[in-house]
């Protein structure tokens, strides 16, 4: 069921708030392109400034649209685990497939205060839990050990690896096994991700290059390798000018390009600087989306 190009959407904003029409129909796109599942209100969709009742409203907004054409995988992580658990089973209630969980940013919990954060949200909801583990974001990383220890939970099933550590995906194979479903965080490194065990991505190109990113995975699946390397190589711009500047700065740009949502993001995050905008728009023409 969790497999293949998952698209981290962005929150489309306009004049301060969230653009409901423009969301919706961006995930009616992207599941139109091919992506296989959709994530709502992760970092990408600068879950950070989005007000609970924002968080509701766009996660609930994703769950109508997708309508059962792929699986919908809720962002409910926060640093507070009262918080995360709320979040979640607004989630659940709602009709999320899956929830994808971050490891708790700031506070810097050793490994026994993750393992009893993601046990309590465990024991929250039914659904099934993706570990989000980004220490480039979060400060802290969830060691293999803590990871395995949470596996044993029933309803944690997973992990969106962000470490860049293509060692850890066989570690994490060899040391719970292959029913972990391992997803990639890293758009640049995602096809030795899969060589390594993984079995699919949560993108942030895929926000702009949504057909091209899931023909990459299907063609991975279906064992063409030819059709996977060329892919790989005419989407590694757009990879690295999607990062550019602070994400989601340069994919919201993109989407820009494509009519798809204002270029807006909530401060902190900057607007993208001609450099970048420049940087952007070269990747989207070399890759052939503009």
């Amino acid at each position: 069921m969790f497999k293949g190009s998952m698209t981290a959407l962005i929150t489309p904003f306009r004049d301060g708030a969230v653009d409901e029409k423009a969301f919706a129909a961006f995930v009616d796109w992207q599941l139109a392109e091919g992506t296989h599942a959709v994530i709502p209100c992760g970092t990408t969709g600068e879950s950070p400034t989005l007000s609970h009742e924002e968080h509701h409203r766009v996660t609930a907004i994703c769950i109508e649209v997708a309508k059962g054409r792929a699986p919908v995988i809720a962002g409910t992580g926060s640093n507070s685990t009262e918080e995360a658990v709320s979040l979640s089973r607004h989630a659940q209630k709602a009709g999320a497939d899956a929830l994808l969980v971050v490891t708790p940013y700031y506070n810097k919990p050793n490994a026994e205060g993750q393992y009893l954060h993601f046990k309590a949200i465990a024991e929250a909801v039914d659904l099934p839990i993706f570990i989000y583990n980004i220490p480039g974001r979060s400060v802290i990383d969830m060691s293999v050990a803590t990871m395995a220890r949470l596996a044993k939970l029933p309803n944690i099933v997973g992990v969106k690896d962000a470490t860049a550590d293509l060692a850890r995906p066989l570690k994490i194979r060899t040391e719970i096994g292959a029913n972990f479903c391992q997803l990639s965080g890293e758009d640049a490194t995602v096809t030795a991700f899969l060589a390594q065990g993984g079995v699919g991505c949560i993108s942030v190109s895929a926000n702009v290059a949504p057909r091209l990113c899931s023909e990459l995975h299907t063609a991975w699946q279906e064992g063409d390798f030819a059709k996977v390397w060329q892919l790989r190589d005419r989407l590694m711009p757009l990879h690295d000018a999607m990062f550019c500047e602070t994400s989601p700065a340069p994919v919201k740009y993109a989407a820009s390009l494509l009519g798809r949502a204002l270029p807006d993001c909530r401060l902190p995050i900057a607007p993208l600087s001609s450099e970048g905008r420049a940087k952007v728009e070269a990747a989207m023409q070399k890759v052939g989306l503009i």
